[in-house]
């Protein structure tokens, strides 16, 4: 049997060594390779072959976010678990029963016990959360997460096949006033590329729930702020409401969209999880929904599960438009094949062409407007 070759990569020498001595006692896992940093990681990357990256989100020189994005470009086929270390002091044997129990078998499931030497298909690809302790080891920039909330949602098991071509009801296209976009597993690279590409004229507001704990959706939005020709902020209660800008919903928060006589404003709120998230999609669709009516549109993303589907039902019943991002291109068809197989989507589109699509019918907003229609 051939083991899986798994690279860890922490900035804490001692957490780097508890995580390598565990996995490597396990007789189906072989540590091949260390790294102290993203950068160093990326370049063991291109010497050393490995099934796996275990990765830290808060490292220096280049957090675990920008060594995501860059691995999915160049190893597009290859599985990262990503974890944050908490701020306490360590009990070393409870973090090491932790790490059997809770990353062992994530990497098991990821890779398979029973392997060729072959890579992993896509749809096996996945980002998830796992909290592990450092001992002796201060920080205040890493929040401590739920263990079981981690964003990671079983996939539902499909009601019928999914082919290469879906039959979906295609109605009248119509303008968009708001933007509401949901997504999870490969969300960041996912949303770089349509966030990106939106330009700085873009004339309505974009709100995303991006399945994530707090401190990573606050390096998320600052990432994204870097990159973007639109402003990219983390969703404060009460802010106002502003065209043209992007609001990402908090880790752990709700986000809700008030409109009302006074203006449109942020809310947040914690709520129990919907579909066992919070922040969730199913949420924020549903007050974009109660918002904006017939000229909300919503787009889901890549990511496992189903949160989203609800909500794009509360979308087309209001009579906006839903749009998903293709299996292709997503790295789990979770979320949106759900919407799809649900029959709620007016179309199904890489997500290369997501932000066109924003575009085009935001100005068919603008065109209307100027025109008095």
């Amino acid at each position: 049997m051939t083991k899986i070759r798994v690279m860890v990569v922490n900035d804490s020498v001692v957490v780097r060594r508890l995580i390598s001595d565990v996995l490597s006692g396990d007789p189906e896992i072989e540590v091949v390779a260390t790294a102290s940093n993203g950068r160093v990681a990326l370049q063991r990357l291109e010497q050393i072959p490995c099934d796996l990256l275990t990765l830290d989100v808060d490292m220096p020189d280049l957090d675990g976010i920008g060594v995501v994005t860059a691995v999915r470009k160049k190893y597009p086929k290859l599985p990262v678990i990503m974890f944050s270390a908490l701020a306490s002091r360590a009990n070393l044997g409870a973090e090491r029963e932790r790490i059997k129990t809770d990353l062992i078998p994530k990497i098991k499931a990821l890779c398979g016990v029973s392997r060729s030497t072959s890579r992993i298909p896509l749809a096996r690809q996945i980002t998830c959360v796992i909290p592990v302790t450092p001992p002796n080891r201060q920080t205040t920039s890493v929040i401590p997460v739920q263990r079981h909330t981690t964003g990671v949602i079983p996939v539902p098991s499909p009601q019928r096949p999914v082919t290469g071509v879906i039959d979906l009801p295609i109605p009248r296209l119509r303008f968009a006033s708001a933007v509401a976009i949901g997504v999870s597993t490969g969300g960041p690279p996912a949303l770089q590329t349509l966030i990106g590409a939106l330009p700085a004229s873009l004339s309505v507001p974009v709100f995303i729930v991006q399945h994530m704990p707090p401190t990573f959706t606050t390096m998320l939005a600052e990432r994204l702020a870097r990159t973007a020709a639109v402003p990219v902020v983390q969703a404060v209660a009460g802010m106002r409401v502003e065209a043209g800008k992007v609001y990402l919903a908090p880790g752990d928060y709700h986000l809700v969209i008030d409109r009302g006589p006074m203006g449109t404003f942020l809310r947040t709120n914690q709520d129990p999880p919907v579909c066992s998230c919070r922040p969730s999609v199913d949420v924020l669709f549903r007050s974009v929904s109660a918002a904006y009516g017939a000229s909300a549109l919503a787009i889901v993303l890549t990511g496992m599960g189903s949160d989203g589907t609800r909500g794009a039902e509360y979308i087309r019943a209001g009579g906006g438009t839903v749009l998903v991002q293709d299996q292709a291109t997503s790295v789990v068809w979770g979320m949106p094949g759900s919407v799809a197989r649900a029959g709620l989507a007016a179309g199904v589109h890489p997500i290369g062409e997501m932000a066109g699509e924003i575009v085009s019918r935001t100005q068919m907003r603008a065109r209307e407007t100027a025109t008095g229609r």
